[in-house]
C-alpha cells in the first residue's frame, strides 16, 4: 500500500502508534528541539492528550502555554513524583534531562513510570541532543530517531524568506535563481531548521538575490555549525583531473558516474558510488586524487583525521568517530577522504581495543549510510589493512596506483613545470622522462624544484641540465623500497584495477 503522507506526517503517525499503544518512555536525541516540540504537539492533538513541557529554566507548562504551572516542580525528583500523582495521563516531555539521569533514585523513578502499566496512560519523551541511559532504563525506552526538515520543508523555507526579505522594499520578492534554489536546498539539508532558515536568510538579505555566488559562504558556514570538534577539514575549491596525469581508468570510472552521484534522485536500477580505496607506493597521488575525486564530484572535500580522534578515555575516541560521520552525513553531498587509513585504523592489542571498535564504528556506517557521501580511503601498506575492510563489498571498486610509466611521467613534468610559470614545450621532457624510470610523481615535482634551486644558485635560467643533475642525485622510492613495493604490485594484480 503507497504511503502518500509527508516526511513529518508519517513521523507524526509513527510516533502517535506508540503513544496510543502505552510506550512508557521514548527518547528523541536531537539539537532540533523546536521541531521536536512541534512534532509532539501535533501527536498530542491527534492522540487528544494533553501535553506538557518541563525544563530547569520554566519548570512545568502546558505544551501550548507559556507560562508554568506550578514552580514547585523546578526539582527532577519532585516533578517526576508529580507525574506520578497526577490522575489525568498525558504526554510529559522533559528537556535537557541528561545530569539527572545518573541518579539512582531519579533513574529509578523514571523506570517505574516507564512502565505504565495502570491508568492513567502516559507517555514520558526525553529530548536532548545527547542522552546516555543507563542499561536498566534503557531496556525500557523506545528511542525515535526525528528526521531533519524534507525538502518540501526546505524550499517552502526558503520562499518565504525571499518574500520576507521585499518589506519595505517595494518588490514583491528577493530574485532567486531556481537551480541555486534546488543547490541550496541540497546544502541546507541535515541542518535543524533554525538554523537552516538564518543560513538562506543571511543569502537573500545580503543583496536580494539568491545566485550561485551566495552557495560557497554557505556551504562553509554549514561545516562550521556541524564540525564536531577538529577531526574534520574542510576544503572547496579542491584539485582537478586536468592537473592529475594518468590514471585514464578510474577518471573513465569516475566519469561514468559523476551525473548519477549529483542527482537528487537516482536512475532506476542505479545507486550513486559510495566510494573508492585508492592504494599505491608513496607519492604517486593518492591524495592528489582523493581531492581531484571532490573537484569531479563537484562536491565539498571533508578530510577525517583519524588520528584526532583518540582520546584516552574510555569509549570516547568511538563517540567522536560516530559524530565526525554523523558530520559528514549532514554535510552531505560529499567527498570523504580518510588519508593512510591503515594507520589511524591499524587493529592491534596495545589501545585495548580501541581501534577495533572505531573500524566496527566506520564498517557499520559504510554498509548503512544512505547520504550522498563519497568515501575515498587511500593506503601506502595492505599488510596493515584490516581484512574486514578490504573484503569484496566495502569499496565500489579499489585502484591500484602504480609507478607512473614514461609517458606520465612526461606529462607530470609538464605539469610541474607549466605550475611554476615555465613553457614546458622549451624543455626535453621526454629525455627527461626516459632518465626518470622508477620515480614517483612526488619525486618529479622534488627534481624541477631541485632544479630551480639550482639554477638560482647559478644565476641562470632553469634548464634541462638542472633537472637532469637532480634527477641522477636521487635516489628514487622504488630502489629504497624495492621488496615493499614488489609485494604490494603482488597483491594488487588480482584484487585491484590498475588506475
Amino acid at each position: 500500500m503507497s504511503d502518500s503522507r509527508t516526511p513529518m506526517e508519517a513521523q507524526k503517525h509513527e510516533l502517535a502508534v506508540h503513544v496510543r499503544a502505552g510506550t512508557g518512555l521514548v527518547v528523541i536525541e536531537t539539537r532540533d528541539e523546536p521541531r521536536a516540540l512541534d512534532l509532539l504537539r501535533r501527536v498530542a492533538r491527534e492522540t487528544q492528550r494533553p501535553l506538557f513541557v518541563w525544563s530547569a529554566a520554566r519548570g512545568l507548562s502546558r505544551g501550548d502555554r507559556e507560562s508554568a504551572i506550578d514552580g514547585s516542580f523546578d526539582k527532577p525528583l519532585d516533578l517526576l513524583r508529580h507525574i506520578d500523582q497526577r490522575r489525568d495521563g498525558g504526554i510529559f516531555v522533559l528537556a535537557d534531562f541528561q545530569p539527572w539521569i545518573d541518579d539512582p533514585v531519579i533513574a529509578r523513578m523514571l523506570r517505574e513510570l516507564a512502565r505504565n502499566e495502570v491508568p492513567p496512560a502516559r507517555t514520558l519523551v526525553l529530548i536532548g541532543a545527547e542522552l546516555n541511559l543507563p542499561e536498566p532504563l534503557r531496556a525500557r525506552a523506545m528511542r525515535f530517531e526525528l528526521q531533519p526538515p524534507a525538502r518540501d520543508e526546505l524550499e517552502a523555507m526558503i520562499r518565504e524568506q525571499a518574500i520576507g526579505w521585499s518589506d519595505g522594499r517595494g518588490k514583491a520578492q528577493a530574485e532567486v535563481c531556481e537551480e541555486t534554489l534546488q543547490a541550496l536546498i541540497d546544502n541546507l539539508a541535515g541542518l535543524t531548521m533554525k538554523d537552516a532558515r538564518r543560513l538562506a536568510r543571511n543569502a537573500i538579505y545580503d543583496d536580494g538575490v539568491l545566485g550561485p555566488a551566495d552557495l560557497p559562504g554557505l556551504m562553509k558556514a554549514k561545516f562550521e555549525l556541524l564540525d564536531p570538534g577538529g577531526a574534520l577539514s574542510f576544503e572547496l575549491e579542491t584539485e582537478r583531473f586536468a592537473d592529475v596525469a594518468g590514471l585514464p581508468k578510474l577518471k573513465r570510472w569516475l566519469d561514468q558516474r559523476a551525473a548519477v552521484f549529483r542527482a537528487a534522485d537516482a536512475p532506476p536500477g542505479l545507486d550513486p558510488p559510495r566510494g573508492l580505496l585508492l592504494l599505491g607506493v608513496q607519492g604517486c597521488g593518492k591524495s592528489l586524487t582523493a581531492r581531484a575525486i571532490a573537484g569531479r564530484l563537484g562536491v565539498p572535500l571533508l578530510q577525517l583525521d583519524a588520528g584526532a580522534l583518540y582520546n584516552r578515555f574510555h569509549g570516547e575516541s568511538e563517540r567522536r568517530m560516530r559524530e565526525s560521520l554523523a558530520a559528514a552525513d549532514r554535510l552531505a553531498p560529499c567527498v570523504l577522504w580518510i588519508d593512510e587509513i591503515e594507520k589511524g585504523l591499524a587493529t592491534g592489542d596495545n589501545d585495548g581495543g580501541t581501534s577495533r571498535r572505531m573500524l566496527a564504528s566506520l564498517l557499520t556506517w559504510m554498509a548503512e549510510r544512505t547520504s550522498r557521501v563519497f568515501l575515498a580511503a587511500t593506503a601506502n601498506d595492505i599488510s596493515r589493512l584490516p581484512p574486514e575492510l578490504v573484503r569484496k563489498g566495502r569499496f565500489d571498486e579499489i585502484f591500484f596506483l602504480d609507478l607512473p610509466d614514461v609517458e606520465v611521467r612526461a606529462e607530470i613534468l609538464r605539469i610541474h613545470l607549466r605550475r611554476r610559470g615555465l613553457k614546458a614545450e622549451l624543455y626535453d621532457v621526454d629525455t627527461l622522462a626516459r632518465h626518470s624510470e622508477g620515480f614517483s610523481g612526488a619525486e618529479l615535482e622534488h627534481a624541477v624544484v631541485a632544479g630551480l634551486y639550482a639554477a638560482h644558485g647559478d644565476g641562470t635560467a632553469l634548464s634541462n641540465t638542472h633537472i637532469l643533475d637532480a634527477l641522477r642525485s636521487t635516489r628514487p622510492l622504488a630502489v629504497v623500497m624495492a621488496e615493499p613495493i614488489a609485494a604490494l604490485r603482488d597483491w594488487a594484480r588480482t584484487r585491484a584495477v590498475r588506475a
